[in-house]
């Protein structure tokens, strides 16, 4: 396992700040030794069991909080600073996806269009309106270039790319410079396609030579100069990766080194002008069907469409866009979905912020679900942010209170499932939580987290929050205690007095 660290500005070395969330933290046997065996415990016990762990000498300088409740009878069975506040990381999208899906229901789908007008009897034009959908691809822009070449339109002569559905600005203020430049920090814009990122590979060679850059898209081969100072090395010797991208022009670099047979790594670099990328493929998609294309444009100012509907694509159900955000964490799918929601429940004040709108629908659509507007502040609908502050408790009411409404199985099976799927399918296999815990994973660079719901084997449904904030270690280090934690839980059984 090596660390595929993406580098900001002009190819200068920064901390990591993304942390793979679903890297391998202990073999099974490793995890059925800290505490995943046949062992029983009471739930008198559990209390003097977790502050064995949470008190260990490598966690002296960090802090802890933990909240475990039953989640029939809302008894507490172990709480730690359960109500101050802490940095969540990707927990966040817990308030995000619960809020969207309450908001805006599980068949919720996302529209885009485009219209046909004309500025002389002689001139076609079209405008392609974006409304937020992070599924988007190049496939989908192909289906409506196939609709308006059955139409029969053979030549546009201008084409205008509407990417006014969000109002603010797409990159937000409080993320790090280094998360802006990566895939996982790509802008949030109307108009998402391919998720706003450029996709590459990078493979080890024959020793000696440096390594192979490869893009997913050949066609950015001759956009971008690669300064690649990378090295093949031999088996005994370490791994790292470094990619980052220039600010100013196509220019990507690359470092480090893999060894000589190894496996190759993905990385993204994010699209800094996503508008004008958007419009350009489309553009190439109307001529790849025989459509001749003319001016290209961007919209300016927020209109209301005019003209004829002539082509139109649908998002996948809301239901398999919050999965998307849960089990694998994704970040743009979460960002766009939180200013899907703020649009549709602001007012007609067209200039919010689409970010500002969303995050106070957040708490009008939470409250009444029994989530305390006080334990938490929140900047981001992903997590990225460091400006985000939570509390365990306000975690546990909105996986308590999702659990009560007409959308707990979708909320629930839209989490990573121990074991088996999504951030945490290298976490917990063999052991007796594997299937048993659907939950949300956190981590950036001194933040972890865990929340969600377990079933242990002999005990009552339980919903968890843990949070460790302050880690001087890798998280790669500290992520076993919490492993630990809910291992502890899978052993316990109902004790008498």
């Amino acid at each position: 396992m090596f660390w595929l660290v993406i580098l900001a500005g002009m190819g200068w070395s920064v901390p990591l700040k993304a942390i793979a969330e679903t890297e391998p933290v202990l073999s099974a046997k490793q995890q059925i030794r800290a505490g995943g065996g046949t062992a029983s415990l009471c739930p008198r016990q559990l209390p003097e069991a977790i502050r064995a762990i949470a008190n260990r000498p490598q966690f002296q300088r960090s802090r802890w909080g933990i909240l475990i409740r039953r989640l029939d009878t809302g008894e507490t069975l172990y709480e730690q600073e359960s109500t101050r506040y802490f940095i969540p990381a990707s927990n966040v999208k817990l308030f995000t996806t619960a809020a969207v899906l309450q908001g805006l229901g599980p068949q919720f789908r996302i529209r885009t269009s485009v219209y046909q007008g004309s500025e002389s009897p002689n001139r076609t034009v079209l405008r392609i309106v974006g409304r937020g959908d992070p599924s988007l691809t190049d496939e989908q822009l192909g289906n409506l270039a196939d609709q308006l070449q059955q139409r029969g339109i053979p030549r546009v002569d201008r084409v205008i790319a509407d990417d006014q559905y969000f109002q603010g600005d797409p990159i937000n203020s409080s993320w790090e410079w280094e998360d802006i430049q990566s895939g996982y920090g790509a802008p949030v814009n109307s108009l998402i396609l391919n998720q706003n990122e450029i996709s590459l590979t990078i493979a080890p060679q024959s020793l000696g030579q440096p390594l192979r850059v490869s893009w997913d898209d050949p066609s950015q081969a001759n956009q971008w100069r690669v300064d690649n100072r990378s090295m093949t090395v031999a088996t005994s010797e370490p791994e790292f990766v470094n990619v980052g991208r220039d600010v100013s022009q196509p220019i990507l670099h690359v470092s480090g080194q893999l060894r000589a047979g190894s496996e190759p790594d993905s990385a993204a670099i994010a699209i800094l002008n996503p508008t004008q990328h958007f419009l350009q493929t489309f553009q190439q998609a109307l001529v790849a069907h025989h459509i001749s294309v003319g001016q290209g444009a961007i919209a300016t100012r927020p209109d209301s469409p005019s003209g004829m509907e002539v082509a139109s694509i649908l998002s996948p159900p809301m239901t398999d866009l919050i999965l998307e955000a849960n089990q694998d964490s994704n970040n743009l799918y979460a960002e766009s979905l939180l200013r899907i929601l703020g649009v549709t429940q602001a007012s007609v004040d067209t200039t919010t912020s689409s970010l500002e709108a969303g995050l106070a629908a957040v708490q009008t659509i939470l409250t009444p679900l029994g989530v305390d507007p006080q334990g938490y502040q929140l900047a981001d609908g992903s997590g990225l942010s460091r400006h985000n502050l939570v509390s365990p408790a306000a975690l546990v009411q909105v996986l308590t209170g999702m659990a009560r409404s007409p959308h707990a199985d979708l909320f629930r099976r839209s989490l990573a499932i121990a074991g088996e799927s999504g951030t945490l399918q290298n976490r917990f296999r063999d052991t007796p939580i594997q299937g048993r815990l659907h939950g949300k994973t956190g981590a950036m660079s001194g933040v972890a987290a865990l929340s969600g719901y377990l079933d242990p084997p002999h005990y009552s449904p339980l919903v968890l929050s843990i949070l460790l904030n302050q880690a001087d270690q890798p998280i790669r280090q500290v992520r076993p205690a919490i492993d630990e934690m809910v291992l502890l839980l899978g052993q316990l059984t109902p004790c008498g007095t």
